[in-house]
């Protein structure tokens, strides 16, 4: 089953147990994706969205959500940060699972093995092979701070 199919079934399953909160935020998810479909009709040889494309539209949402909860607990709005903490609750239940501590040190160490970086110029190497093989499973601000701090 595809992750689109995944959203449009758990939308249905939503509807039928009437969970207002979860089938709000699974009309946000889908809002976004046709966005993403729309502006991806322009390039050209695209047959509509890969699941590593939805993962990477959720991945935002959730940045997004975090951001806007912070902005939110700061400006003394608990209610609208607990809103948005329930829709990344619900939007994360659609990503990969997430690499802890440990895995993300040794994801670091295979690509830096791999390609061979021994220096700062480097990272983007390192960088990129990381978000092609674990794209939305780990912080990639955490590993990036990593990656310079090994190869500085």
């Amino acid at each position: 089953m595809s992750l689109r199919d995944k959203i449009t079934s758990e939308l249905k399953a939503a509807m039928k147990a009437r969970d207002t909160r979860r089938l709000a935020t699974l009309r946000l998810i889908n809002a976004a994706i046709k966005d993403r479909e729309i502006a991806a009709r322009g390039d050209e040889g695209t047959n509509g969205l890969s699941d590593a494309d939805l993962v990477a539209v959720l991945t935002r949402m959730v940045k997004q959500r975090r951001d806007s909860a912070r902005a939110y607990e700061e400006a003394a709005r608990l209610d609208l940060a607990e809103t948005e903490r329930a829709e990344i609750e619900v939007i994360e239940s659609f990503l990969p699972r997430q690499l802890d501590e440990a895995e993300m040190e040794k994801a670091i160490e295979a690509v830096i093995a791999e390609t061979g970086a021994s220096s700062v110029r480097d990272i983007g190497k390192v960088m990129g092979l990381l978000k092609a093989r674990h794209a939305g499973q780990m912080d990639f601000g955490k590993a990036g701070a990593r990656v310079k701090a090994r190869l500085a």
